[in-house]
């Protein structure tokens, strides 16, 4: 997999506005846009499904691993992947970090959500 522009992934994870869009079944249409938290964990992007693996974005992210995010501005193509579950400490540091005080922390950092850890890659 690729890896992201030093300067870009430093703008994703300074923001909080990324939008992801799974392709469609037909895997040519882009889904509709869906807000969603993320954190960078080293030089790598990380989202989790608040719906856990039942999550609409989340099975078409898995299933056909590849769409766009628009986030910090900027429009990117990217490659969906199943996180290794060897990250998800450091990933819940990062939320836990980055989401602070919000109400909608504690469901992000469970079994449920955990299990529905997608790393997000630049496409080639």
């Amino acid at each position: 997999m690729s890896s992201w522009n030093p300067d870009t992934i430093r703008a994703i994870a300074g923001s909080d506005d990324l939008h992801i869009s799974p392709f469609r079944a037909d895997g040519t249409t882009y889904g509709t846009p869906t807000w969603i938290w993320s954190v960078v964990v080293g030089d790598n992007l990380y989202v989790r499904a608040y719906n856990g693996t039942n999550g609409r974005w989340y099975q078409s992210a898995i299933e056909q691993k590849a769409g766009r995010i628009r986030a910090a501005g900027q429009t990117h193509e990217v490659l969906f992947e199943q996180a290794d579950p060897a990250v998800n400490d450091a990933v819940d540091a990062a939320y836990e970090a980055k989401y602070k005080g919000s109400q909608y922390l504690p469901p992000m950092v469970t079994a449920k959500t955990q299990a529905a850890t997608v790393k997000i890659s630049p496409r080639p």
